[in-house]
């Protein structure tokens, strides 16, 4: 062991690192970006100097940092800084929060933000009229939680141009009373097409601060690295600006937005943005890890509580009968297989939202026509969401390589999948759901990430309903298909290792000597048996007292 002392020692902690034999490590020290050691307590003191910090954990765990494989971090930056309704529950809490905004902020022309539960509203759809008595004058549009709706106002509406007679876009719809007139809620690419063509458009600044206050949320978190699974032109910008100038801490994957609007013409254009933010980055001399814009996101389908979620069975229409509506593949199955082809001829990973098993089944099938028309490589293509898997296709993804990258918030009972799924997908495919366990089981590989804002961006929570299949709202609720609970060490190991693999980011992941110093250090040590609760283990019980990336203490619960 080196005599040079260390910059930083965590000690008093069980770590979460591979020991061939001997006693288990209950110490780290860090040099630099690099982990130096990992051993005992004892031994640790010979690295500690004049200038070591040094931090007792007193009795918690030290992981590798978390690193999220799906996450949209300047989306959800930007609502925090504006109408944020991700923490809030019911109509009337998210109106009290719209209306102290707007009124705060009298000079704002537009009133932005999102995150409503559709949970909260009959049907999934909130109307124009709520908005209307807390906000009459000004345009109001807001995004629901997992971004596939936005509520509006009149006002909203009327400058948008949307009335009665206005026809849905081919990839949405608008909701509407029996008269044809819109409610205020705008479904899939209507809202998308609203946000882009009507919504003023934020500015470079703007992002920036976004990025920044989305990284701020996320290494409270313990999460040192993640993928930006929705990088348009102008959020790229931001990501290159704050990677330039030393301000991005995590390391950070971007994915390109895949245009479903286009086709394969829209390549060329992915490689001229991957090619310009990588020479942003070596004409700044950017300090690693970095912004890495090696990956391109496709929307294969919607979701399945507004019936856009691609099955191949139609939906129920929740009284025993199948309603004919199979959803919607928003890219068809052969440019599917054209896209991901090319795409990984032109070394892209790619990145594909597949809810439903159709969608599922078509994203496997073009990483297999990949892999049959380019030979292996190393892209490590991935399939988001994973929410109905036919059975036929679960060993597919050992087979091919492809990773499940699992948002494991969603695999619980709650109101939206007692009252707006299941009843839609029926007893038997809604046994499909989530079956992150028969994958693992099957031979794939594990990624986890948590689609904030859609969700909520707290590994351990995440890993709470990996483990038990309930959530910590909701403990004592029977567990959701409890055949796919994944063993603890193997939801960590997800979201830490598999993540990192998903990232490309075989330098992290691992507490190990040589290793980049990404670490997360928990109050409590999860894995003691202890812990449990009658064979239910609370792990959002934990916190996250400090985060380390590459070196750096980018958080700590104590200086708060």
């Amino acid at each position: 062991m080196s005599t040079e002392t260390a910059d930083l020692v965590v000690t008093g902690a069980r770590v979460h690192a591979p020991r061939a034999g001997g006693a288990p490590a209950d110490a780290v020290a860090v040099r630099g970006d690099r982990i130096v050691f990992v051993g005992s307590a004892d031994a640790v003191r010979d690295l500690v100097g004049p200038a070591t910090r040094v931090v007792d954990a007193a009795g918690g765990l030290v992981l590798p940092g978390f690193q999220d494989s799906h996450v949209h971090a300047p989306f959800a930056g930007r609502n925090r800084l504006r109408v944020w309704l991700n923490d809030l529950h019911g109509k009337q809490a998210y109106l009290d929060a719209i209306a102290a905004y707007a009124a705060a902020n009298p000079d704002e022309p537009w009133i932005l933000g999102g995150g409503w539960a559709m949970e909260f509203f009959p049907g999934g759809t909130p109307r124009k009229e709520d908005l209307d008595a807390v906000v009459p004058d000004r345009p109001v549009f807001l995004f629901n939680r997992d971004v596939h709706g936005a509520w509006v106002n009149s006002r909203a509406l009327e400058v948008g141009g949307i009335t009665a007679v206005t026809p849905d876009p081919s990839d949405g719809r608008i909701e509407r009373d029996p008269d044809g007139s819109p409610t205020g809620t705008l479904h899939e690419g209507a809202a998308y097409t609203f946000n882009d063509t009507v919504v003023p458009v934020p500015s470079h600044e703007e992002w920036v601060a976004s990025v920044l206050e989305g990284q701020r949320h996320l290494h409270a978190l313990g999460i040192t690295g993640w993928q930006d699974a929705w990088v348009t032109p102008a959020t790229l910008r931001a990501y290159e600006t704050v990677a330039a100038d030393g301000r991005l801490t995590g390391r950070v994957v971007g994915s390109l937005w895949w245009d479903r609007h286009r086709g394969l013409e829209q390549v060329d254009d992915l490689l001229a943005q991957r090619e310009h933010a990588l020479a942003v980055a070596a004409r700044a001399g950017a300090p690693v890890p970095g912004f890495h814009p090696t990956t391109v996101k496709i929307m294969t389908d919607g979701v399945l509580e507004n019936y856009t979620g691609a099955l191949l069975e139609s939906y129920c229409d929740g009284c025993g009968g199948h309603t004919g509506n199979h959803g919607l593949a928003y890219v068809e199955h052969d440019l599917l297989v054209e896209a991901v082809t090319t795409l990984d001829r032109h070394g892209f990973q790619v990145h594909m939202h597949a809810i439903g098993d159709r969608a599922v089944r078509n994203s496997l099938d073009a990483v297999e026509a990949a892999l049959a028309a380019n030979g292996a490589g190393d892209r490590r293509h991935h399939v988001a969401h994973v929410q109905v898997v036919h059975p036929d296709d679960v060993p597919r993804f050992a087979a091919l390589g492809a990773v499940a990258n699992c948002q494991a918030l969603w695999a619980q009972s709650d109101a939206q999948m007692d009252e707006l799924t299941m009843p839609f997908l029926g007893p038997d495919r809604g046994g499909f759901q989530y079956p992150f366990e028969s994958i693992r089981a099957a031979g794939a590989r594990l990624a986890m990430g948590s689609d904030w804002s859609v969700s909520s961006a707290d590994p351990l929570e995440q890993i709470e309903v990996a483990v038990n299949r309930a959530g910590p709202w909701a403990r004592d609720v029977p567990a959701f298909l409890p055949s796919e609970k994944l063993p603890l060490r193997v939801a960590v190991d997800a979201f830490t290792a598999g993540s990192a693999y998903v990232n490309h980011d075989d330098d992290a992941g691992r507490v190990e000597v040589g290793a980049r110093a990404d670490l997360a250090v928990l109050d409590t040590d999860v894995f003691a048996e202890s812990f449990s609760r009658n064979g239910y283990v609370p792990v959002a019980d934990a916190s996250v007292t400090l985060t380390v990336a590459a070196g750096r203490v980018v958080h700590s619960a104590t200086a708060q």
